[in-house]
Parts: structure tokens; sequence; C-alpha cells
């Protein structure tokens, strides 16, 4: 039997980056595009937000560095081959990463405040527990999952926030959804 060496061994973490930085990415970018976010969206402009609500820029900069971290976490775990917990790892990253993927088309898409708050703390205990496994297999992934948990926190706060100072957002601009044929 051989044993690779580490360049290989490299070469192969690298292999599975190549597939899960563009892939999360290009999930990230799908779910944002489902419905119009910030300013290009009249019903979140027309929300009432909390004063440290960051600007629109922010957030596709700081999700797409957050896609990259998670991206390279994964590939780390995929890598992972020998250990026991990689398939519970990989399935808790699947589930926090629909939840997430999720979020967008609730929030900005079907206006549904309360129910992206509910979807944004399964997604953080789920993260948790992802982070928690990743860090059993590879201490790197779970360190890498860390800013993606704050990032989570800070959303959820935000989302709080907005469903408090907005009690009836999905009525305040009619959705661009409608059951309706405009004649």
């Amino acid at each position: 039997m051989e044993i690779a060496s580490r360049s290989q061994l490299r070469l192969a973490f690298l292999r599975w980056a190549m597939v899960t930085i563009p892939f999360m990415l290009l999930l990230g970018f799908a779910s944002a595009r489902i419905a119009p976010a910030g300013h290009a969206n009249p019903w979140y402009v027309a929300l009432v937000k909390p004063a440290n609500t960051p600007p629109d820029w922010a957030f596709p900069v700081a999700w797409t560095a957050l896609y990259v971290l998670m991206g390279l976490a994964l590939a780390m775990i995929l890598h992972a081959r020998g250990s026991t917990l990689r398939g519970p790892a990989i399935l808790c990253f699947a589930l926090q990463l629909a939840a997430n993927l999720s979020w967008a088309p609730l929030f900005f898409g079907a206006h549904q405040v309360h129910t992206a708050l509910i979807v944004t703390l399964v997604m953080f205990a789920l993260a948790l527990i992802t982070t928690g496994l990743f860090s059993r297999i590879r201490v790197t992934a779970a360190l890498l999952m860390l800013p993606y948990l704050a990032w989570i926190g800070f959303a959820g706060y935000l989302t709080a926030q907005i469903h408090e100072l907005n009690p009836h957002a999905e009525t305040l601009v009619p959705s661009s959804e409608t059951t309706q044929i405009a004649l």
C-alpha cells in the first residue's frame, strides 16, 4: 500500500476547492437572483430599517467572502475521507445551506419577514452543529465557518429588528408574485 505525499494531498484538496467554491458562489448568486434585493426591491426600500443596517453594497461583498470560506471549509471536509463524522458533517452542511438559500426568496420575494426570521434561527442552529462537527474533523474548517456564524447572528438581529419595526411588512407593497392576470 502506498501513502500519498503531501503534495498529492494538497492537490486533492485543491481539486475539491475548485469545485466547492464556485458551487457555493453559484448557489448563493442564484438564490439572490430569485427576487431583487436592496434598493432594486421597492418593498425593501419601503421598510423601516434599523439604524445599523449596512449599505446595500456590503451584502454581496460579505456573502461572496462567506461563500468562499464555506466552500473552502466544505472542501476540507470532503477531503477528510477517513473520518466517520464526514457523512453527518456534509449532511448538516447541506441542510444549513438549504436554509440559507431559502432565506432571500422568503424575505425579498415572498415578503415573509417572520418566516425568514425563523429560517435564520434554524440556519444558525444547523450552522452551529455543522461547525461543531467540522471541528472534530478539521479544526481549520470549523474556524472558516466562524465568520458565517457571526454574520448569521447579525442577519438574525437585523431581521428581528425589521420584523419589530414593520409588523405588517408583507402588506407594505404588493408582492411581485400575483395570481391575477393583467388584461
